[in-house]
């Protein structure tokens, strides 16, 4: 399998898209805000975007090398585009739209992706998961070396999203292409994608696996963006060779990670639990504060507590008797905080 090889620079209206990123057989997310430039890549690996300097090659072949003049449009590079409101045709039958893309493979993509019941319905008729079907089949009718992902999961309500990411997920484990999938959510790259990269005003500031990510958090922004509470603070040396951070509230609390002058104090919401008093156990980090809110998650309970977030199992929600507005102490572990400069 030909490795997608990425060297791009292209001024946005703001700042720069500025990346070097290397794909294989394997699904690569961008994740990061609106307006980070995640669109803006995935155009010009299409042919769609002409950037200002850089290169696209799939193994030896050139799409674009700006240095020489390569420029190949869009129907001569072998990629396969799902748009983030799928730009299915309304005037033409599923069938028909998935043909476009071509029509070899038609009839094979409508069973492989459980749509053959709907060969001749038209986009209208379609709930959000089977457009998104749809799409995925026109884009792989071109038997594309490339598979290109626009937030292919924005336009679904929770419940059909759920089930839909499950369905793609198993889909880009049998595909092994060198898949680029954008998103500005988190949830979705780490269900999706073997390496997600934080994209960031047009540059990644982290690329790793999702357990890299959650491990080690490399900035604030990467931190926050992956889920985690953040508690800022100032880190000094503590006993036993932990670091000591004094909390800007006045808590005291300790990290296994080396740390020194302004910090944020970044952990899971998993990693707290919760409890009418703090107990003894080898959580050496308390919080007390008030239950601001309660969400039920499933068998997950998520809860607000002074600054910060826990996510308990629904069982100890009942077990503690938890109320909005009483007074709990959340603990975590020093190995659990990581510091991460601010």
């Amino acid at each position: 399998m030909d490795t997608l090889t990425l060297d791009l620079a292209h001024p946005l209206r703001a700042f720069p898209l500025e990346l070097e990123l290397e794909v294989g057989a394997e699904t690569v997310a961008l994740v990061g805000p609106s307006g980070a430039g995640k669109s803006s890549l995935l155009r010009a690996v299409a042919g769609l975007l002409r950037p200002e300097r850089g290169s696209v090659r799939l193994g030896t072949a050139r799409w674009l090398d700006t240095a020489v003049g390569i420029d190949l449009p869009p129907e001569r590079r072998s990629v396969g585009l799902v748009f983030q409101e799928y730009a299915l045709f309304p005037h033409l039958s599923v069938r028909r739209n998935i043909a476009f893309g071509g029509e070899r493979r038609a009839d094979e993509l409508l069973e492989r992706l459980h749509i053959t019941s709907l060969a001749e319905a038209r986009p209208a008729e379609l709930s959000g998961g089977e457009r998104q079907r749809v799409a995925l089949a026109r884009a792989l009718a071109r038997d594309p070396a490339v598979l290109l992902l626009d937030e292919p999961l924005s336009a679904l309500d929770a419940h059909t999203k759920a089930t839909v990411r499950a369905e793609l997920a198993e889909l880009l484990r049998e595909l092994a292409l060198p898949t680029l999938l954008v998103t500005h959510d988190f949830e979705d790259a780490a269900s999706l994608a073997d390496r997600v990269g934080v994209l960031v005003q047009g540059r990644i500031l982290q690329l790793g696996s999702t357990a890299e990510l959650l491990a080690a958090p490399a900035s604030e922004f990467v931190a926050r963006f992956t889920g985690a509470n953040l508690l800022p603070g100032s880190a000094g040396p503590g006993p036993d060779g932990l670091t000591e951070v004094v909390l800007d509230s006045g808590a005291i609390a300790y990290s296994a990670d080396e740390g020194l002058g302004r910090v944020g104090l970044a952990f899971y919401p998993w990693e707290v639990s919760l409890a009418r008093e703090a107990p003894s156990d080898s959580a050496l980090n308390h919080v007390s504060g008030e239950v601001r809110s309660l969400v039920e998650l499933g068998n997950r309970v998520r809860v607000r507590v002074g600054p910060l977030t826990a996510e308990i199992t629904a069982a100890s929600s009942t077990r503690l008797g938890l109320r909005e507005g009483e007074l709990v102490v959340a603990s975590f572990k020093a190995t659990a905080a990581r510091l991460v400069s601010l």
